[in-house]
């Protein structure tokens, strides 16, 4: 079990919360804190301003918060961590957003631009099911002359030769782009693409629902009342979508309060989340970070809170909470899991969007590998689909018994953030 965490570069802090009781935790609590967890853990939803408060929690306080977080975690979703088998599939990266986080968007002649025809794209979906994969998470950039009409067409070719694959695909930026294109209405573009086979939608190109926030990262990006409405839209047509939160660059801790408690009313109203992903902020290759505007990604401390409120402030809405390996690396994922997260997300096989922007966590994770690294974490692994039905509890070890975990590199400090892919 992960009992020590580097908090700060100069030193070690325990974090003892798989030693201690729940109880224990809150009596070392500063007061206040200690009962806001333990209404929270009594069912009373958490205020914008409770959850601010606890977002400035720190020492004791902040163990408390762990604590309980992972304590809710197990009440929620049990020792299971889930991860579903999956390609992504960033079809182009040319793109005329020009968003100041993102380091995977090319101008249709610069090097290295590239957009994958349909038979490509169908023989690596192809590819991707002989090795196992249930989901394909299909998105890319914006290009200016594409045909509104190419989403559907993509999904078609694939069902043509996968009719039984999980297509989960198209962000709602991508979405507007193909309303624009084509003309048709959202809801008349939606059910298009449902009925070409669209199984989900990523809630990404969400970033921080704060258009105050969003003008200083992309002037050109969807503004908060457009994401909301594809978002809203697809819930009500019976598509589900995830939700996520960039953070780790511009904003404040109230910011992901204030976005938090959006989604969470979405949630009441259409219950069409399947999940919510905190993405840390991926730097090093990004304009945002060079011109010297955003920070150097997040603080391990961040990592852990911002997954740790948002199954507290999600309780009793959004089940799932899902770490990034890509962004984090496996041993602040691992941490994550131990403080709210139940779900270790995808095997990838391919992710080119984090690695554009500075990700040094590889592409692709065997679930034999996920199966090795959640056991030694203490708990159950466990293969879902994309809209999390269990496919497969692996309740022995004896599938995992020659798998050794690839060593992987810890951040210098901070983590990274992509733009997509979830």
């Amino acid at each position: 079990m992960l009992t020590t965490v580097d908090l700060n570069p100069a030193k070690k802090v325990d974090l003892h919360w798989n030693d201690i009781s729940m109880e224990q935790a809150w009596r070392q609590a500063s007061p206040v804190v200690a009962r806001l967890l333990e209404q929270t853990m009594a069912g009373m939803p958490l205020s914008a301003e409770e959850a601010v408060l606890l977002a400035q929690a720190d020492g004791a306080d902040l163990i408390a918060v762990l604590k309980t977080a992972d304590d809710l975690r197990q009440q929620v979703a049990g020792d299971r961590i889930t991860y579903v088998v999956n390609r992504n599939i960033n079809f182009t990266n040319i793109c005329i957003v020009g968003c100041r986080f993102c380091g995977f968007g090319r101008a249709p002649k610069a090097e290295g631009a590239y957009f994958l025809p349909l038979d490509e794209i169908v023989a690596r979906a192809v590819q991707a099911q002989e090795r196992g994969a249930t989901e394909l998470c299909i998105q890319g950039g914006l290009p200016r002359d594409m045909d509104g009409y190419h989403y559907r067409n993509i999904l078609l070719a694939i069902k043509a030769e996968l009719p039984d694959m999980h297509i989960h695909a198209f962000s709602p930026m991508e979405i507007i782009y193909g309303v624009e294109k084509t003309g048709l209405p959202l809801r008349e573009y939606l059910l298009m693409l449902k009925e070409a086979g669209l199984g989900s939608i990523p809630g990404t190109a969400a970033e921080v629902l704060d258009n105050d926030i969003r003008r200083l990262l992309s002037q050109n990006k969807l503004k908060v009342h457009q994401w909301v409405e594809v978002i809203k839209t697809a819930h009500q047509v019976g598509i589900p979508t995830t939700s996520t939160l960039m953070y780790g660059h511009i904003e404040e801790p109230r910011h992901w309060i204030r976005h938090m408690l959006l989604l969470r009313e979405i949630q009441a109203e259409t219950g069409g989340f399947t999940e919510f992903v905190p993405l840390a902020f991926i730097y090093e290759k990004t304009r945002l970070f060079q011109s010297g505007k955003g920070r150097a990604g997040s603080s391990l401390r961040e990592d852990l809170l911002v997954h740790a409120l948002a199954r507290l402030f999600f309780n009793g809405s959004i089940p799932n909470i899902q770490v990034s390996w890509v962004k984090l690396g496996f041993e602040v994922s691992i941490a994550c899991l131990q403080a709210g997260g139940n779900d270790f997300g995808g095997t990838l096989m391919e992710e080119s969007i984090s690695k554009s922007a500075g990700a040094t966590f590889g592409e692709y994770v065997s679930p034999e590998e996920f199966q090795a690294m959640i056991r030694n974490a203490g708990r159950v692994p466990a293969e879902r689909t994309t809209t999390y039905k269990l496919r497969r509890v692996f309740s022995s070890r004896d599938s995992e018994a020659a798998i050794r975990v690839r060593p992987q590199p810890m951040p210098a400090g901070h983590r990274h953030y992509s733009g997509t892919g979830y």
